[in-house]
């Protein structure tokens, strides 16, 4: 199972207090976890304004960073389609992309990882 970390993800640990590994864990078992390049550059960024940013790029390290061609949300998109991951977002508009793109979807709640969205898989009928 494939997971893929957008930067609000990495910087729920520090903002909520969540062990992220543990959380994806509980729900998935062991996934692989994936980071977007698109997303390390947003958090370089945020870093010199956002001490959360600055804590989620070192956390950023301990993952797997999967090279992608656009930027932004796009790129997170493009990543969970890639890999046939699930997205780990706290963004609404994100969130409605993925479905609208059938990638599974991995939110906050409560202070705990919930799987929002599961991928429709196609039906083959006889």
């Amino acid at each position: 199972m494939n997971v893929v970390l957008d930067t609000n993800a990495l910087m729920m640990p520090f903002e909520y207090r969540i062990n992220i590994d543990l959380e994806l864990e509980r729900l998935l078992g062991s996934p692989v976890v994936y980071v977007p390049s698109c997303v390390g550059g947003e958090l370089e960024r945020l870093a010199q304004k956002h001490w959360a940013a600055k804590a989620a790029l070192q956390l950023m390290k301990k993952y797997k960073v999967v090279s992608v061609e656009k930027l932004g949300d796009d790129g997170v998109i493009e990543a969970g389609k890639c890999l046939n991951a699930y997205v780990v977002t706290a963004d609404r508009g994100l969130i409605y992309r993925l479905i609208k793109e059938n990638i599974g979807v991995i939110s906050l709640s409560n202070n705990h990882l919930v799987i929002k969205y599961e991928k429709q898989h196609d039906r083959i009928t006889s």
